[in-house]
């Protein structure tokens, strides 16, 4: 990218996209991360999306793709898929949220497609 004070490297839309999710922290916690997700996903490009992710860590891929697919975004989040088959265990769609109560860990819905348990909802502003 071309600057007033010379040319600047810049993340691409994929990369931003799936760093995002994996310092969702930085990002207001899910829901901000989410919100981007929903603001900026569809500007990915799918094959890219896919070739980026393999240096992520696979619950951060399947993370994203919940949220692509969430906000209708089918051929971005298809594009993440293989990496959902290859996971060996559930992970929680958000990591910070600690059950308050032990028993109640096991309640949450779990989607099997990206083997996440979704123990917070996804809440963004339209």
């Amino acid at each position: 990218m071309k600057s007033e004070a010379g040319f600047a490297k810049v993340a691409g839309v994929e990369l931003m996209l799936l760093d995002v999710v994996r310092y969702f922290h930085k990002a207001a916690g899910l829901n901000g991360a989410a919100q981007i997700v929903h603001d900026v996903g569809q500007k990915a490009e799918p094959h890219k999306l896919s070739k980026a992710a393999a240096a992520y860590e696979n619950s951060t891929v399947r993370r994203l793709g919940y949220l692509l697919e969430h906000f209708g975004y089918e051929r971005h989040a298809n594009a993440l898929f293989p990496f959902a088959e290859k996971a060996k265990s559930i992970k929680p769609l958000d990591p910070s949220v600690q059950a308050l109560v032990e028993a109640l860990e096991g309640t949450h819905e779990k989607n099997s497609k990206w083997k996440l348990i979704i123990n917070e909802p996804v809440e963004i502003d339209l």
